[in-house]
């Protein structure tokens, strides 16, 4: 097992959230973390094969997505360093119609959910399954943000829903983890339509951006 250095993005999941020394190594053995490095492109799944495996990223950026009934690529969610994808496909271990790729260059710390199938073992274990489980519903708690963003009707709703989502947590000024063609499929429309949507939103003095970095008027 290769061990990551990163104590700032391990500190920041809840798994590993305020862990050191003996019990942060425990912790990873618990979970046969190992971790991996991915260029830019690179699958790490793909749709239809089970997931033996869940992700945390350490450095880069991860995107999960999945097909319609039409062919059309729907982009289920952009993961940056210090958070988690896969894991409650990993706990199922059935087969998932959900792929992931690299879209930058990445280090992703793999981990898999064998040890809480078995009986515990020390009273560490107990605590990193209660983690776990609180990990799951943070994750159904992030699908309500995505489901408020598709619900919009118009392109300038989901766009105020998506900011506002972010600036709860990162104030006025926001930098998105999409690109605008990733954004676009994120909110379920046209690049071009959203292209436009964003200038008027600019130039009606509600929004103020550059690139994927926002700031709100």
């Amino acid at each position: 097992m290769m061990v990551p250095m990163d104590g700032k993005e391990l500190d920041q999941c809840v798994l590993f959230k305020g862990l050191r020394g003996k019990e942060l190594d425990y912790a990873l053995h618990f979970f046969h973390a190992q971790e991996r490095t991915c260029r830019r492109g690179e699958q790490l799944h793909r749709a239809g094969d089970p997931l033996p495996q869940f992700g945390l990223v350490l450095e880069g950026i991860i995107h999960v997505s999945m097909d319609d009934f039409d062919g059309n690529q729907l982009l289920m969610a952009t993961v940056t360093p210090g958070i988690t994808f896969g894991e409650a496909l990993c706990w199922l271990g059935t087969d998932t119609q959900v792929s992931m790729e690299s879209v930058t260059d990445a280090r992703v710390l793999m981990m898999d959910t064998a040890s809480m199938r078995t009986p515990p073992q020390q009273p560490l274990d107990t605590e990193l399954t209660r983690r776990f489980m609180s990990m799951l519903a943070g994750r159904l708690l992030r699908l309500n943000d995505r489901i408020q963003v598709l619900s919009k009707l118009t392109i300038r709703e989901k766009v105020i829903t998506l900011l506002s989502q972010y600036a709860a947590k990162d104030g006025t000024t926001i930098v998105l983890p999409f690109s605008r063609e990733a954004m676009a499929v994120y909110l379920g429309t046209n690049q071009s339509a959203l292209s436009r949507e964003l200038s008027r939103m600019q130039e009606e003095g509600i929004i103020r951006f550059q690139g994927n970095r926002f700031e709100i008027l």
